[in-house]
């Protein structure tokens, strides 16, 4: 063999990385803790697998159980109303497997920040079920993650502020267990709050759940727990070992669950306009939301039911989106029409958006730049008294609309 190719078969050996498999630590299962008899009596049930134990609460409910104005069956009605609907984020089918999602947590935010209840509502079509699993202390924490089958199964979650809360924090103690449990499986995902607060802003001061069962679902909570006590609950029940003001927390989570799917219920049924009453400001924000999913005709249909339905005091900013839908859709002489009704029944900040799509139109559309003019100094006017502006961001204002003036009577000249 040549020098040549001795020293290429070398370079090769040399080039070669040694494959080592990394394996999985070793599990060590913790011990159980001395209370779990305890607990047993408070009516939870213990659960094992190869990572420990957690405590587990079963309860099932008729399907034309009441909570609040709702019988829990209607969610059926309202699957159906989005079966045959545009893509909303509301959207589901009877293909999907709805699960309604809540936990209660040790903190906030920080991987000190243990889950130690899961809460899921579901159904089969035959009754709802309430599965609970409460963390048995933090050395079980793997037991937990693994005994919720959220890695093995696909389903619908809907939860109030669980996308930006329950499930991150899901995930990191997920990650925090990874080299002994099964992955985290990604699953769909509704958040509530989310909506609710395209649904009621500017109606409703307080977007908590407490606040939404009282003031539109009809259900009011006795005897119910804050939400801020339970962490300090929870580690006075591994503390003690007694488990009895724990179970009032599964009492509050248990609520949260049924009133999800009570809100589900009742948003959906407003979506679709199915005759209940709330206020302008709703249905206006409605006909937003359709609006800025681009679904023309529906956010179209719901803004001129407002306008029709309510006073003219109250239908202020559903006069100015169905005219924005308006002039998206061509409707020129239309869409003037709704914006100058909405000036007189909306804010500063709205009535010189307002004045800006006239101007606009009257200026590209009707080829009339006096009356362009005439609405531009009418914002011009209004500079002044908007709330939030800065004397320099007035400034900048006052400059652009003046060059628009400006324009126009250069306009107006050469078409005299």
């Amino acid at each position: 063999m040549s020098y040549e190719n001795k020293i290429m078969q070398m370079k090769k050996l040399l080039g070669k990385k040694t494959e080592t498999k990394q394996e999985k630590p070793k599990f060590v299962k913790p011990d159980q803790p001395s209370y779990v008899e305890k607990w047993e009596e408070a009516g939870l049930t213990v659960v094992e697998n190869d990572f420990g134990i957690c405590f587990k609460r079963v309860m099932t409910y008729p399907l034309d159980y009441r909570h609040g104005h709702y019988r829990l069956e209607e969610l059926f009605e309202a699957i159906a109303l989005w079966e045959e609907a545009d893509d909303h984020p509301y959207k589901t089918t009877f293909d999907d497997t709805l699960v309604f999602f809540d936990t209660e947590t040790t903190g906030l935010k920080g991987v000190g920040t243990h889950i130690f209840l899961l809460g899921f509502l579901e159904t089969d079509e035959e009754q709802f079920t309430l599965t609970q699993y409460v963390l048995a202390d933090p050395s079980n924490e793997a037991a937990l993650l693994f005994e919720s089958k959220l890695w093995q199964r696909a389903v619908t979650v809907v939860s109030y502020n669980g996308k930006s809360f329950d499930w991150p924090q899901l995930e990191t103690r997920w990650t925090l267990n990874q080299a002994y449990i099964p992955k985290l499986r990604a699953q769909k995902q509704i958040d509530l709050l989310h909506s609710t607060k395209r649904l009621w802003k500017n109606d409703l001061e307080k977007m908590k759940l407490t606040t939404i069962e009282q003031e539109k679902l009809g259900f009011q909570r006795v005897g119910d727990i804050p939400g801020f006590l339970a962490p300090i609950i929870y580690f006075d029940a591994i503390k003690s070992g007694e488990a009895d003001a724990l179970m009032k927390v599964l009492q509050h989570n248990e609520w949260d669950l049924l009133s999800l799917v009570t809100l589900y219920v009742h948003s959906t049924k407003l979506l679709f306009q199915q005759n209940l009453q709330d206020s302008a400001t709703t249905h206006t924000n409605i006909g937003k939301w359709y609006h800025d999913l681009k679904l023309k005709n529906t956010g179209s249909q719901v803004l001129t039911n407002v306008t029709q339905a309510f006073e003219e005091h109250e239908t202020g900013l559903a006069h100015y989106y169905l005219g924005l839908e308006q002039k998206r859709e061509g409707q020129h002489g239309e869409a003037i029409a709704s914006l100058l009704k909405a000036i007189p029944a909306i804010d500063v900040p709205f009535q010189i958006k307002a004045y800006e799509q006239i101007a606009i139109l009257t200026e590209h559309q009707q080829k009339n730049y006096p009356l362009a003019a005439d609405f531009a100094r009418a914002a011009l006017r209004l500079i002044s008294q908007h709330p939030k502006w800065t004397n320099e961001q007035q400034t900048k204002q006052r400059q652009k609309w003046e060059k628009r003036i400006h324009r126009l009577a250069i306009k107006q000249m050469k078409d005299n």
